[in-house]
């Protein structure tokens, strides 16, 4: 003991090494009555019965830790009603364990304050590129610019006619996805400038998007490569991690955009992330646009781009389809109804000639170029 009272160098170095050493046994401790809890208690030797009762704190412990997780288990579904895939209660995930799933109505989704916030960060250009790889078409209805989104499968408003040079896009208020499926993407509706076939924009599990929009490689790819950070939110990444050039693997690791995640849970990029929170996006946004002094706008839906985009359909195609449509809200059906009894323009109705119809689909054809930072 040195004088005054005070340990010495060598005193405290011991007791660094002494409170890793315990802490590194409580570990081991916590990890084995873990393992002890996963058997069911009729399969417990009386040995583990025993041990399991000499650390009824480490057993309390994980009986809380358990609990907070099906509590973030109840909460891991979207704001946007919409259930994510490879969660606790992901589709994926249930179905792998053979449990049921339930119906998700797509239609009566809307922008989070997650897609809000990202739509407002692109209006102040700190977002110059948004990469999804949901078909919910939620982006687009935030109010980012088309160009600037890169929906890599695909998005369920959407069917083209992609016998049309440059290709022709239809946007619809109801999902166009209800006769398509794996390796058949006919819609059963036809062009109204060539008469063929419609499809739908969406890439399945083991298919290869070929559309230049609404997948929007090109952009996504020189986005990427021009970064300097890349933010992910509420994407496990176990797809998106195999499209390296979205990554920048090419480049030395002091050149490559530094990555930042936002998921309850584990992702394969986590380790190469600067740096990892565990929380929901919602919140997370929240605080990062309160920090930046940025109001986050409420979504509007008498502002939905959804609604000047969409074609309306033929009399002849009113029947080709039972899903449920987005609902304007009351005051657009109004002035849709007074669009209808005033005459129509034939072209207006019979062919997608405004906003940005028939542009991005096409092959061989200019499109602008993305910025990005």
């Amino acid at each position: 003991m040195a004088a005054g009272g005070s340990l010495s160098r060598s005193e405290r170095k011991a007791a660094v090494r002494a409170e890793i050493l315990r802490q590194e046994e409580q570990r081991e401790r916590r990890r084995q009555v873990s393992e002890v809890l996963r058997k069911v208690a009729a399969e417990r030797s009386p040995e583990e019965s025993l041990f399991l009762a000499g650390c009824e704190e480490i057993v309390r412990e994980l009986e809380r830790r358990r609990k907070r997780r099906e509590r973030l288990r109840r909460r891991q579904e979207e704001a946007a009603s919409i259930p994510d895939y490879r969660g606790p209660n992901g589709v994926w995930t249930l179905l792998q364990k053979g449990r049921n799933i339930r119906a998700a109505d797509l239609s009566e989704a809307e922008p989070t304050l997650t897609h809000m916030s990202i739509a407002c960060l692109h209006m102040h250009s700190l977002v110059k590129h948004v990469v999804s790889q949901n078909c919910d078409g939620l982006h687009l209805r935030s109010g980012l610019p088309r160009a600037d989104i890169s929906e890599l499968h695909g998005n369920m408003y959407i069917e083209v006619c992609t016998s049309c040079t440059p290709n022709w896009e239809y946007v619809r208020m109801f999902d166009v996805t209800e006769r398509t499926a794996l390796h058949r993407h006919y819609t059963g509706r036809m062009c109204h400038k060539c008469g063929a076939q419609l499809r739908d924009t969406i890439v399945h599990f083991g298919e290869k998007g070929t559309l230049r929009q609404p997948l929007n490689w090109e952009a996504a790819k020189e986005s990427a490569s021009k970064a300097d950070v890349i933010l992910c939110l509420g994407s496990s990444l176990k797809v998106l991690k195999k499209y390296q050039c979205l990554w920048c693997m090419r480049k030395p690791p002091s050149r490559r955009p530094k990555l930042y995640i936002v998921n309850l849970q584990w992702t394969p990029k986590d380790d190469l992330a600067a740096l990892k929170l565990h929380g929901r996006c919602d919140e997370v946004m929240r605080l990062l646009m309160d920090e930046l002094g940025l109001m986050i706008p409420c979504y509007d839906r008498t502002k939905d781009p959804i609604f000047s985009l969409t074609v309306p359909l033929r009399p002849d195609e009113e029947g080709s389809h039972s899903r449920r449509p987005v609902v304007p809200p009351l005051s657009l059906q109004e002035m849709q109804a007074g669009e209808q009894q005033a005459p129509a323009s034939p072209l207006r109705l019979s062919s997608p000639s405004s906003g940005w119809f028939g542009r991005g689909c096409a092959k061989g054809t200019k499109r602008k170029k993305a910025l990005c930072d």
